[in-house]
C-alpha cells in the first residue's frame, strides 16, 4: 500500500517539467510518547477539540495543552530528546479545567511568561504564566469578564502600537435552543485594553461586533500590509440566516467597522471551520485557506492591495480537498483545522488540514483521513497523507505541526471527537530506527521590548535558494489550535540564509520598522531581538 501511494504522488505530476515534492515520514507515536487524551462530549462538544503548543520552561520544546470537552483538559511536559523519539509527561499545571474547546497561548501581560486563553463552554479563562509551566486563574487580576457563551474561536493583536492586547472572541450558537438551533448565532466580542491604569494590565468590558454569524475561526492578520491588521472571522453557514464571511477594519481610537461591497468586499458563504494565512508564490499578502464541508476555499487577493476583493483559487492550487483520497467513501469530506507549514524543509509552504465527520452525519464522509498537501514548485499541492502515514479515520477536530524535539522537522498532533488523540514523529527521510534529515532549517524566535514581547504583527523574512521567505507572527486561527513562540522556517539545500524582521506597524514599501539582514547557518535555532539583534538560543 506505502508502495502505491508513493508512486500515486510521484504520478501526480506526471507531465510536469518540475520534480515532486520529497516526502517526509510519519511515525505514530502515541502510546510510546505517552499521550492519553480524549475530547468527549455531546452536543456543545460536537466543535472544538483544540491543542496549544507552548515553551513554558524555557527549554526550547513546546509543551501541550489538549482540550478535552466533557472531561478535564490536560497538560503534557515535553521531555522529548533532542532528534529522538517523542517523550509527553502528565503534570498537574493548573490547566486542569471542565468544559474546554481549546486554547491559543499568548503573553498577555509582557511579563516574559507565555499565558493561555483557554476556551470553554460556558466562562472563558485567561491563565496567567507563572514560570515553569505552572498557571493560575487571571480573569479577576486583568479584570476580564468571560462570559457565559459557546465560545469558539480567538484571536489578538496590538494595535496601533498599543502595549496591551486587544482580544477578539468568536461565539457559536445559543445553547438554549438545542431543539432548533437555526438563527440562534450569538455576539461575536471584542475586549480591548483599559487605559490609563499605571501599566497594569486591565480588560475593558466585552464589546458586542454584530452581526454574529456563529464564528469557528477567526485571525488578526494584515491583509493588505499596511500596518494594521484586520479581523477575519470564517462563520458557519449551517446556522445563521443571511450571513456570511466576515472581515472587520479594527484600530484602537475608532469603532469596529465592517467592509463591505463598497470597500470591494465580495461576499461568501461556506460552512466556516478554520483559517490559515501564507503568502503564495512571491507576493507579499496572505492568502486564506478557509475550511468547510465538501470544497474548502483558498481567497487570493483579485487585484491590488487597494481593496480587499478576493478570488477563490482552490481548485488551480489543488486544494479543495473535497472527498476523502483513500478509504474508499465517496461522499464529501468534513474540514476542521488548517495549518501552512513546511514539512519536508524544501522551502515551500505545504498544508495540513484535519479532517473528521461532525459525529452520525450519513450525507458526509464517515472515512474521512486528514490531508497533507505538498506544494510543488509550480505552486500547486499534491496530496501526500496516505504515502507519509499521516492517514486516520477518527473524527479529527484540532491539531497543530510543531517540532517537539527540536530535530527541525514539524511532527503532527491531531485531536479527535470520542477517541484519544494521536500523535505522529516527523523522521523525515528516514525511518522510525533511523530518522533522517530533510533539508535544511532554521527555528526562529522574535522578541522585543514592551508589551508585546513576541513581536506578534511582524513579519519574518527569510532569503535562501533566491527567493524569500515571509511568515506573519499572528495568534489565532486554525481550529481551537495555536502555538506561538518559534517560526519554522524551510530552507532546501541551502546551508546559509539571510533573515530580517519587518516589526509590527511596518507598511509594505517602506523601511520604517524595518530591522537589518543577518547571515545564519542553517539547521540551527535563533533569537532576533529588535535591540539586540540575533542572539544564539539555548538547545533543548
Amino acid at each position: 500500500m506505502r508502495r502505491l501511494a508513493v508512486a500515486g504522488l510521484a504520478s501526480a505530476l506526471a507531465g510536469s517539467l518540475a520534480a515532486a515534492p520529497a516526502l517526509p515520514h510519519f511515525v505514530d507515536e502515541t502510546d510510546a510518547a505517552g499521550l492519553q487524551s480524549r475530547f468527549d462530549g455531546d452536543w456543545e462538544y460536537m466543535v472544538g477539540g483544540g491543542v496549544a503548543a507552548l515553551d513554558c520552561d524555557g527549554s526550547g520544546l513546546p509543551s501541550l495543552f489538549i482540550a478535552g470537552g466533557a472531561n478535564r483538559s490536560k497538560f503534557y511536559r515535553n521531555r522529548s530528546a533532542r532528534g529522538g523519539a517523542l517523550r509527553l509527561v502528565a503534570e498537574r499545571s493548573g490547566l486542569e479545567l471542565t468544559s474546554t474547546l481549546g486554547a491559543y497561548p499568548v503573553d498577555l501581560d509582557g511579563d516574559g511568561q507565555l499565558d493561555l486563553v483557554v476556551l470553554r463552554v460556558g466562562e472563558t479563562v485567561l491563565m496567567r504564566g507563572l514560570g515553569d509551566c505552572r498557571f493560575e486563574r487571571a480573569n479577576e487580576r486583568w479584570a476580564f469578564q468571560g462570559g457565559n457563551e459557546w465560545t469558539t474561536a480567538f484571536s489578538a493583536a496590538w494595535l496601533d502600537g498599543d502595549a496591551r492586547p486587544t482580544l477578539a472572541f468568536g461565539t457559536y450558537i445559543d445553547r438554549g435552543r438545542q431543539e432548533f438551533p437555526w438563527g440562534s448565532c450569538t455576539d461575536n466580542v471584542l475586549v480591548r485594553p483599559a487605559r490609563g491604569t499605571d501599566g497594569a494590565l486591565r480588560f475593558e468590558p466585552p464589546q458586542p461586533l454584530r452581526p454574529g454569524f456563529c464564528a469557528l475561526g477567526m485571525l488578526f492578520s494584515d491583509w493588505n500590509r499596511s500596518g494594521r491588521p484586520a479581523l477575519r472571522i470564517t462563520n458557519d453557514r449551517e446556522y445563521y440566516k443571511g450571513g456570511q464571511e466576515q472581515l472587520w477594519r479594527i484600530a484602537a481610537d475608532a469603532e469596529p467597522r465592517l467592509y463591505g461591497p463598497a470597500d470591494g468586499w465580495r461576499p461568501l458563504q461556506v460552512w466556516g471551520m478554520g483559517i490559515a494565512s501564507t503568502p503564495l508564490d512571491d507576493s507579499p499578502y496572505p492568502a486564506y485557506f478557509l475550511t468547510s464541508m465538501a470544497d474548502n476555499k483558498l481567497q487570493a487577493l483579485a487585484g491590488d492591495a487597494t481593496k480587499p476583493a478576493y478570488q477563490d483559487i482552490a481548485f488551480a492550487r489543488g486544494v479543495t480537498a473535497h472527498r476523502p483520497y483513500a478509504g474508499g467513501d465517496v461522499h464529501p469530506s468534513t474540514a476542521w483545522h488548517a495549518q501552512f507549514a513546511d514539512v519536508n524543509n524544501d522551502g515551500r509552504p505545504d498544508l495540513f488540514v484535519v479532517k473528521g465527520n461532525i459525529g452520525q452525519m450519513p450525507d458526509f464522509a464517515m472515512l474521512d483521513p486528514s490531508n497533507l498537501l505538498l506544494g510543488t514548485p509550480e505552486g500547486r499541492f499534491v496530496e501526500a497523507g496516505d504515502a507519509a502515514g499521516l492517514r486516520n479515520y477518527q473524527r479529527g477536530r484540532g491539531g497543530l505541526l510543531v517540532d517537539l524535539n527540536g530535530d527541525g522537522l514539524l511532527d503532527a498532533i491531531i485531536v479527535n471527537r470520542w477517541d484519544r488523540a494521536r500523535l505522529w514523529r516527523n523522521v523525515g527521510a528516514g525511518t522510525a530506527q533511523a530518522p533522517a534529515p530533510m533539508g535544511h532549517w532554521l527555528a526562529v524566535q522574535l522578541r522585543q521590548g514592551g508589551g508585546n514581547r513576541h513581536a506578534v504583527g511582524a513579519w519574518l523574512e527569510v532569503e535562501a535558494q533566491g527567493r524569500v521567505q515571509q511568515i506573519e507572527q499572528v495568534v489565532g486561527g486554525g481550529h481551537a489550535s495555536g502555538t506561538l513562540g518559534t517560526l519554522h522556517v524551510g530552507l532546501g539545500d541551502a546551508a546559509k540564509a539571510r533573515l530580517r524582521v519587518r516589526w509590527p506597524g511596518n507598511r509594505w514599501g517602506s523601511d520604517e520598522g524595518v530591522g537589518p539582514w543577518f547571515e545564519v547557518d542553517a539547521d540551527r535555532m535563533v533569537i532576533v531581538d529588535r535591540e539586540k539583534g540575533l542572539v544564539p538560543w539555548p538547545q533543548p
